[in-house]
C-alpha cells in the first residue's frame, strides 16, 4: 500500500512538471510585474517596484525590576511583558531604466538572448525564441550580478551581451556632422 501511495505521489509530481522537466512557475503578483513606458522620442523605459519588506519583531520589556536585598538575594522577581511590533527591514524601491521596446523582442532576438544567457550559465531551457518565464528568470539572474534585479532586459545588459549596437560615445567615435 505504501509503495502504491509513493508511486501515485511521484506520478502527480511528474504530471505537474513542464515538458522539459522543470516545475511550472506561478505568475508574479500584480505589484511586482515590471512595466514598460514609451517617452515622446520613442525610447522605452522599464519601471520595477520592489515592495518593502516588513518583519514582526517580538521582545521582552521589563515592567518592574526585581527586588534585591543587600546580600544579593532576590525577594521578588522582575516582571516582563511581551511587545510585538512591525519593522521595515528593506524600504520600497522604484527603479526606472531604459529597456528594449516590446516590438524589438522578436523571436530571432529572443533566441540570440537565450543563447547569450546560456553561454554565461544563466539559461538552461531550449533555444526557442519565446520570451517565457524561464527566459525572464535568466535575465533577472544575469542582471542581479550588476545590482539590477529585474526580469526586463535593460539596454546596458543587452549591450554587454553584444545584442544591440553600442552608441558612438561608447565606441569612442564622434559621428560626422
Amino acid at each position: 500500500m505504501q509503495r502504491l501511495t509513493l508511486t501515485m505521489a511521484l506520478c502527480g509530481l511528474l504530471a505537474a512538471c513542464a515538458g522539459d522537466g522543470r516545475l511550472p512557475f506561478a505568475p508574479l503578483p500584480a505589484f511586482n510585474v515590471p512595466h514598460v513606458e514609451k517617452d515622446a522620442s520613442g525610447r522605452c523605459f522599464g519601471r520595477d517596484v520592489t515592495p518593502a519588506v516588513i518583519e514582526t519583531v517580538t521582545e521582552q520589556v521589563m515592567v518592574q525590576p526585581p527586588e534585591v536585598t543587600a546580600d544579593g538575594s532576590v525577594t521578588t522577581p522582575g516582571s516582563f511583558r511581551t511587545v510585538t511590533r512591525q519593522e521595515i527591514t528593506h524600504e520600497r524601491r522604484e527603479v526606472l531604466f531604459e529597456t528594449l521596446c516590446p516590438e524589438a523582442l522578436t523571436p530571432d532576438f529572443v533566441g540570440s538572448l537565450q543563447r547569450a544567457l546560456k553561454a554565461r550559465g544563466h539559461y538552461r531551457g531550449p533555444i526557442n525564441g519565446v520570451m517565457d518565464v524561464h527566459t525572464a528568470l535568466a535575465i533577472k539572474s544575469f542582471q542581479r550580478i550588476a545590482g539590477h534585479d529585474s526580469p526586463l532586459l535593460d539596454i546596458a545588459t543587452a549591450r554587454s551581451l553584444g545584442l544591440i549596437a553600442l552608441t558612438a560615445e561608447q565606441l569612442g567615435t564622434v559621428p560626422a556632422q
